[in-house]
């Protein structure tokens, strides 16, 4: 088979499965009818780091070392921008997302990662250019800092933009000149694209809006958006988010996902229909409202954390499938290189999804040195037959999966003395690559600590 021409990645940040499978279409009318669909996919970390690196290593996050605690692939890991380049194609990023950049070592590999926030105009006033500063802990914090005074502005005061305005199709545009530019000089493209419409605040207009009714109902919803970025629950133990606005903010979510879906679409079809394109859509992770008590992307192993849509289309493929095997994003990496020819000892979720260990796992967040003792874990949990196993703090949990837009079903303690491992896995190959795993991520979960 020959090589793709082009291998694209769309990645909409944060949204979770049920976002976009909440109503009984899901708006993707082309990825579904012509790719392959997985309903049980679960990805390599709780947020943009962590998540994105296993994307881009194929490994987890004890594996290539970029937590909330380390910040930075191995420099010894190779990245897949790396082997594509290898493998002769232009490997480049259209990112609206800071986190996906140089900040955290994720360009390695890329000729060029276009920063959108730098190629678009500011379409927000100043109000809610304040609003967006006041609700970043950094931003608040450079204010106050002499990098400030002396001009020397963060870049995320100008990522800002993509937390406050649309810039998809702004996203899309760019891609569509790379794809273009490259075809004309007869190149291979690898095209890594980041949404950030479904992240925080998840947009609901065009630029930013609050959307419940009245004013008391708005305060409340600013209020609110407040506390869940910021995440002061860290520092309260208390949500401090009333369950009818945190429904409200599900809803806006599912906003954002209906007004970028189209695009999304259609980018799809007019990059993939009758060419040799192979086309992946995804979320890096997704986002808690309140269940299993907890907010936002960091530090969990939660269905609406880590439960995310994915949608594979192979290059030329016309028709669709459903697989319902259990998988992990990470082996994404793998999929595009079995693809591609390249050097690939993993498995890939087109022939083989069987093979893929889905494994979420995640490392206690520093508020500012604020995180209240009962926050500060490390876990791991895997997902085997339709049931979810949590490792934390010496003690095993279960609970089912979610299966499409099922509620989330709260862990329960394993009987004493039982080990999932051993007890719950029959297959005695995948029972020994868990138990490397766990043994594994014991070894990295003792050396970075919890700070107890």
């Amino acid at each position: 088979m020959p090589q793709p021409q082009n291998v694209i990645i769309i990645v909409a940040d944060s949204l979770r499965f049920d976002s976009v499978y909440a109503g009984n279409n899901i708006l993707l009318p082309y990825l579904a009818a012509n790719g392959l669909q997985y309903t049980q996919a679960r990805s390599g970390g709780c947020w943009t780091l962590p998540a994105t690196a296993s994307l881009f290593t194929g490994l987890m996050p004890h594996q290539h070392g970029a937590t909330s605690q380390t910040r930075k692939i191995y420099d010894n890991v190779p990245t897949l921008a790396e082997q594509m380049t290898l493998l002769g194609y232009d490997s480049r990023q259209v990112t609206a997302n800071v986190a996906t950049t140089d900040i955290f070592g994720l360009h390695r590999g890329f000729a060029e990662v276009h920063r959108i926030w730098k190629m678009v105009p500011a379409k927000f006033n100043l109000f809610q250019k304040i609003l967006g500063i006041v609700g970043k802990p950094r931003l608040r914090h450079m204010l106050l800092s002499k990098d400030l005074l002396s001009m020397k502005m963060s870049e995320d005061l100008e990522a800002t933009k993509s937390w406050l305005q649309f810039t998809h199709l702004d996203t899309f545009n760019q891609a569509r000149k790379i794809i273009a530019q490259n075809e004309a000089s007869n190149k291979k493209s690898f095209l890594f694209i980041n949404l950030m419409e479904s992240h925080f605040p998840y947009h609901v207009a065009p630029s930013f809006q609050l959307a419940a009714p009245g004013f008391f109902n708005k305060f409340r919803e600013a209020a609110g958006l407040f506390h869940l970025v910021n995440q002061t629950f860290y520092k309260t133990g208390q949500l401090q988010i009333k369950d009818n606005m945190l429904q409200h903010f599900k809803h806006r979510q599912r906003t954002s996902w209906e007004l970028i879906a189209p695009a999304i679409n259609q980018f799809a079809e007019e990059m993939h229909k009758d060419r040799n394109t192979m086309l992946i859509f995804c979320a890096d992770h997704g986002e808690n409202f309140g269940e299993q008590n907890w907010l936002y992307h960091f530090s969990n192993v939660t269905e609406a954390g880590n439960h995310v849509p994915l949608f594979i289309l192979n290059p030329y493929q016309n028709h669709a499938a459903t697989i319902d095997t259990e998988v992990s994003t990470k082996d994404l990496y793998h999929t595009i290189l079995a693809t591609c020819g390249g050097n690939n000892p993993g498995a890939s979720l087109c022939t083989e999804p069987q093979a893929s260990i889905p494994v979420m796992q995640s490392y206690w967040y520093n508020n500012h040195g604020k995180t209240l003792p009962q926050y500060r874990f490390n876990q791991i949990c895997y997902v085997n037959s339709g049931n979810r196993y949590l490792y934390r703090e010496g003690n095993w949990y279960t609970a089912p999966a979610s299966r499409f837009t099922e509620t989330e079903t709260d862990f329960m303690p394993v009987p004493q003395n039982a080990n999932p491992l051993y007890d719950c896995i029959d297959n005695v190959s995948l029972r020994n690559q868990m138990l490397q795993i766990f043994s594994d991520f014991l070894a990295f979960s003792q050396k970075i600590g919890t700070g107890k």
